[in-house]
């Protein structure tokens, strides 16, 4: 008979580095499978869609309970479910509270935490610390993009934000795209700036060239691949604009975070691709037209502009598809790509799994005991 005791690995930040979360080249390689994989529709997140990006408690804005909190930047708890096949095989929910003032206390702005379940029983297998996954599998994802979408001859990236997010998009960017050693930075303050730099300087050894830019669009003039990994202010109107004059021929743009060009650009100008298309589908079922505003990556532009008759949903291209050989990536030298990154717990599920069998072969991690008879059952 079955045993119905259950234990479970936790793994701390220090166990994780020590089991390789960091490892950039492994995650991007595991985020690419992840995206095959999602293309094969191999994969179910919360939802009737089965594609919701998660479950989201945000607080009024005038709470009418002495200790309710009111509504601020970034300030919000999420809980990110979802079940990932193929070698992955594996179930598991991402759980994060997130608020800008957290910096105030020293404490990065969301703390996560990632649970790995038993896909069938739904018995806790992992229960492990989690910024470092989502960080990781955060810049794997553009780096995956950059591999089948930049030029192979790039040379200059350009990034926007040289936070938490900026460094590892920075990382996962250069390891496919081994030619570029030359970045260029906009920052808001000297100090982020130089703990980013400091990064990229112990992890990123083939950038040998930096330059701190004071616009963004010193940033975007001349660099082959760009970047933009800034918050989310509360109105479009304040999204970081790009012109295309100021865009050099055949640049990609990669975009995990808030950016904004004009509508005549992205319909006639530019290549448009994303993670995956049925994420913004669902998207644009749960959030009423216009998309992009409550949704702050471009690619809810692009589907909203869907919605306008102004493009086709197949003009909007899968990266799934172009891995897998369906579709072209790059068509030309010269032209101009923009890459949604939308971000999904999927995603974590894979880095998770893949750094908890690391922790398992090496002996990393506490064994945690939850029962050996449950007490009801």
């Amino acid at each position: 008979m079955e045993s119905i005791k259950i234990d479970f690995l936790y793994l701390s930040e220090d166990d994780m580095i020590k089991a390789g979360v960091m490892n950039m080249p492994a995650c991007v390689e595991t985020m690419e499978e992840v995206i095959k994989l999602i293309n094969d529709g191999d994969y179910v997140m919360s939802g009737k869609n089965h594609n919701s990006h998660g479950a989201m408690v945000s607080f009024p804005d005038n709470p009418l309970f002495p200790n309710m909190p009111k509504n601020g930047q970034d300030r919000r708890f999420m809980a990110m479910p979802a079940y990932l096949g193929g070698d992955f095989d594996m179930a598991g929910v991402k759980w994060y509270g997130s608020n800008t003032e957290n910096k105030n206390r020293g404490l990065p702005r969301s703390i996560l935490m990632l649970t790995l379940n038993n896909k069938d029983t739904g018995a806790p297998v992992a229960f492990m610390s989690a910024n470092l996954i989502s960080s990781y599998r955060t810049g794997a994802v553009p780096g995956v993009g950059a591999k089948y979408l930049a030029r192979k001859d790039s040379k200059v990236l350009g990034l926007v934000g040289p936070g938490v997010m900026g460094r590892t998009v920075v990382q996962g960017i250069c390891s496919v795209c081994k030619n570029i050693d030359t970045l260029k930075v906009k920052g808001r303050s000297g100090k982020s700036t130089g703990a980013f730099i400091e990064f990229v300087k112990q992890y990123i050894p083939q950038i040998t060239s930096i330059e701190i830019v004071s616009s963004i669009e010193d940033t975007v003039r001349n660099s082959d691949v760009v970047t933009l990994c800034t918050s989310s202010p509360v109105s479009l109107k304040d999204y970081p604009f790009i012109e295309e004059s100021w865009i050099k021929k055949g640049a990609l743009f990669c975009l995990p975070a808030t950016v904004n060009f004009s509508n005549d650009f992205v319909v006639h100008d530019c290549k448009k691709v994303v993670d995956n298309i049925k994420l913004y589908d669902a998207w644009a079922e749960e959030y009423p037209y216009p998309t992009f505003g409550d949704i702050t990556i471009i690619g809810s532009k692009f589907t909203d502009l869907v919605h306008e008759g102004k493009i086709k949903r197949e003009d909007i291209m899968d990266l799934g598809d172009i891995i897998k050989g369906k579709k072209s990536g790059r068509d030309s030298e010269d032209q101009i790509i923009l890459y949604s990154v939308g971000g999904m717990p999927v995603e974590d599920i894979a880095w998770g799994k893949t750094v908890y069998e690391n922790a398992l072969k090496n002996g990393i991690g506490t064994k945690l005991h939850l029962w050996d008879t449950p007490m009801l059952s």
